[in-house]
């Protein structure tokens, strides 16, 4: 699995470019994120003012707009940290977005102290992310702040 996630990784480093425009940046990590096995969702959340805004992803239509400190992702972007959540339906203040989705990952992404996006990934099987994507995603998201 290991050598999969560097892939990733070195598939966004290649693709990506400070020239290029976000959107365009992100929609190509959002698919590179959705060679990851076992998930049925991945993509960003922009923060605008003090809310997440539903940005380019991969997997079926998402939550559109998710409020500070709501749900996984606005908890993350309150946070400012990695959340893994292994049963969604145990997390307090889940957002449903899909039946589907049975466990989570979500990671800020964070530009001078402050968070402008987080990643969000979705699987439809409990327990799915570990340690190892833990770490992937904090690697891309921190690449990822050079570019917004």
């Amino acid at each position: 699995m290991e050598n999969k996630l560097d892939t990733i990784y070195q598939q966004i480093l290649s693709l990506c470019d400070k020239g290029l425009p976000l959107i365009s940046n992100l929609s190509n990590v959002s698919s590179i994120l959705n060679q990851l096995e076992d998930i049925n969702w991945c993509g960003f959340y922009l923060v605008e003012d003090d809310h997440l805004v539903l940005g380019p992803f991969q997997g079926e239509p998402a939550c559109t707009i998710i409020p500070y400190g709501k749900g996984v992702c606005g908890t993350s972007f309150k946070e400012k940290k990695t959340i893994i959540v292994g049963d969604v339906n145990k997390f307090s203040g889940h957002i449903a977005c899909s039946s589907k989705s049975k466990s989570e990952i979500v990671t800020p992404v964070i530009k001078e102290g402050k968070v402008v996006a987080v990643i969000d990934v979705d699987a439809p099987i409990f327990d799915r992310f570990h340690q190892e994507e833990k770490e992937l995603l904090e690697k891309i998201s921190n690449y990822l702040s050079s570019l917004f």
